[in-house]
This record gives C-alpha cells, sequence and structure tokens, in this order.
C-alpha cells in the first residue's frame, strides 16, 4: 500500500551562488522557506517540480522536501532542510549573519 502523500515545498540550490532556495506560488526563487508554496496535493507537487526543474538556467537540484504550515509560512520538518535554511556550515556568512 502506497504511502499518504505529505505536504511538500520545492527547493533547490541557486546556480550561480549555491545558496538553498525555495520555489514560490509565483514562480520565483526566494531565499526563505516561509515564501515557499506550500503544496498539499501530489498531482500539483509532481507538475510544480517538473516546472521548477525546467529553470536549469537558475537553479539545480530542484526536488520535494517534506514541510508543515507554520506560523509564518511553510517550515522544514526533515533536520536537512532545516540545515539548509540557515546557509552555509563553513563560517558565518549569508542567512547565517542575519541570524
Amino acid at each position: 500500500m502506497p504511502r499518504a502523500f505529505t505536504p511538500k515545498v520545492i527547493t533547490a540550490n541557486a546556480l550561480i551562488a549555491g545558496d538553498a532556495v525555495w520555489f514560490t506560488a509565483d514562480n520565483r526563487w526566494s531565499p526563505s522557506i516561509s515564501e515557499a508554496e506550500f503544496i498539499t496535493d501530489e498531482a500539483h507537487a509532481d507538475l510544480r517540480l517538473l516546472e521548477a526543474q525546467a529553470r536549469q538556467d537558475e537553479i539545480a537540484g530542484a526536488y520535494l522536501a517534506d514541510a508543515k504550515d507554520g506560523p509564518n509560512g511553510p517550515e522544514a520538518t526533515h533536520f536537512r532542510e532545516e540545515f539548509r535554511t540557515r546557509g552555509p556550515s563553513n563560517y558565518a556568512h549569508g542567512k547565517q549573519v542575519e541570524l
């Protein structure tokens, strides 16, 4: 029996900067997961992932990531995505400077 679909967001890495980015409902790549499109339908998720993957001039490695609906928008449910929301781990720069 297939597993039930769980809510998703689409994430990737910005092609030039390498930062983690999330696909928004208005077809932008945002550095903030809270702006990501919160997808609750599996067919819609598959379609949106194909649309995101087609933008290879902007991003690399787009995939669906589990998410939950938080008070300020989507939130990561897996440690990998939570880690990616904070930016590079080698030293404080980018998103880490803003925290």
